[in-house]
């Protein structure tokens, strides 16, 4: 077998365990996963299943890596040709809750459980899982801020307000969807969207005359 053939086996058989693995961690947690599981439903040996990553820390890094390419590709890539600002926050919101709403990931944001799972327990797993949120929440403020100094938000909008009320908005969608198996969440989460990303306030109503 040459080099070459055998590096690309080594990455296919690599890419079939995180593939496996992001399906069992979506729905059972990162804590699911086991070097046995995995060999079985792989039909692999343990240490042929270890040898790709050397422990199950390694590989739920690898998991989380894995996912992240999953939630770029469904979430941020699709807009990255908006116009900047608040087109392309509109635009993310859109792809984030239709991210929810298709299921993409069985058990729902893989961030959001992991973040549960992790948030308590202090390690390398859950700097990482913190990290995705920091990165995100960065990527949002950086388009809040666009839309803001272009005047395409109201003066005086908080970019970190608002952020911090999508990402509130997004989780709570992501919870409705999976508890309570709500056929109207998205819809729900959509004009809230609309109704906070309004480029002006809704008019005020007038007030009756005093007499």
């Amino acid at each position: 077998m040459s080099p070459r053939r055998s590096a690309a086996e080594a990455r296919d058989t690599r890419s079939a365990i995180l593939d496996r693995s992001v399906a069992i961690a979506s729905t059972e947690g990162l804590e699911g996963l086991t070097i046995g599981r995995l060999a079985t439903e792989l039909g692999m040996s343990k240490s042929g299943v270890l040898g790709h990553f050397g422990s199950k820390e390694a590989l739920q890094l690898a998991v989380l890596d894995r996912a992240g390419e999953i939630f770029r590709a469904e979430v941020w890539t699709p807009v990255v040709s908006v116009t900047p600002g608040l087109a392309r926050l509109r635009a993310v919101c859109e792809t984030w809750i239709s991210y929810l709403e298709r299921a993409v990931f069985p058990g729902g944001c893989f961030f959001v459980a992991a973040a549960h799972e992790f948030d308590g327990r202090p390690g390398p797993v859950r700097d990482a899982v913190e990290g995705r949120f920091d990165a995100w929440r960065g990527r949002l403020l950086k388009e809040t801020r666009r839309a803001v100094e272009a005047g395409d938000l109201p003066a005086g909008t908080d970019p970190g307000q608002l952020v911090f009320e999508l990402m509130g908005l997004l989780m709570a969608l992501n919870h409705t969807l999976q508890l309570h198996h709500d056929p109207n969440a998205a819809g729900h989460a959509r004009r809230a969207v609309r109704t906070r990303l309004a480029a002006h306030p809704p008019a005020a109503r007038p007030q009756p005359a005093m007499k």
